[in-house]
């Protein structure tokens, strides 16, 4: 072998042993991740429980409730937009439990043209997830006061504007008013790494082509 195919070859085997190694790593983290969404799955789906004195946001996501009261009439409308269905808003309503706890259930959608019926404050058994969004970021605007349209489900908020405790059941069946649920599902969270292993894949087949590219055409120099 000539000297000036030697660093060439090893700058080429070095390059396609990092990205193999790299897919390998997002096989991995998918793996992990299939059992991570299988486990929230696991506990979205458990048997409903009475609602914690104290819930924790960590310890306590998507932890599966069950609450009995009656819904105040005091609402907040979240802007939101459905696949297929077009634009529309989340009910975000009061309930006062049984106990005098008052908390947030986000009842679930409406389209824009029922925006504004009236809401009957009924007595109800909620059953849903605690769950704590994460939905702001600096292009999400501020609440407009002037039509009573919020832009995403800021839970402190939310309660400071409706005199609530600062959690948010996701009811999982149907509260009355027409409003079709939206519950918690494992589909929101990402499992982008076969993609991601794919790619650095794809990038080690490159390198090495070229790498084999590369060592010709110094050996075709060196036989001329």
């Amino acid at each position: 072998m000539n000297r000036r195919m030697i660093f060439p070859l090893l700058l080429g085997i070095t390059g396609v042993a990092i990205l193999l190694s790299l897919s390998a790593w997002q096989v991995q983290r998918m793996t992990w991740k299939k059992a991570v969404i299988a486990e929230i799955e696991a506990r979205i789906t458990a048997r409903p429980v009475d609602l914690p004195e104290q819930a924790d946001p960590v310890a306590d996501r998507y932890l599966p409730v069950s609450v009995a009261g009656r819904f105040t009439g005091e609402n907040i409308d979240v802007l939101v937009s459905r696949k297929f269905i077009g634009p529309g808003f989340r009910v975000i309503a009061v309930l006062e439990a049984d106990n005098g706890r008052r908390v947030l259930v986000d009842r679930g959608f409406i389209p824009e043209v029922a925006r504004g019926l009236p809401l009957e404050a009924t007595a109800v058994t909620v059953t849903g997830n605690l769950v704590w969004p994460d939905e702001l970021d600096s292009f999400i605007p501020p609440p407009d006061e002037v039509r009573g349209i919020w832009f995403a489900r800021d839970v402190p908020a939310m309660a400071a504007k409706l005199n609530a405790e600062a959690l948010l059941i996701v009811a999982r069946s149907e509260t009355g008013d027409a409003i079709e649920p939206m519950p918690v599902d494992s589909s929101a969270i990402p499992n982008d790494h076969l993609n991601y292993a794919i790619t650095w894949f794809l990038l080690a087949s490159v390198w090495a082509g070229m790498t084999v590219l590369l060592l010709w055409r110094i050996r075709r120099k060196v036989e001329q």
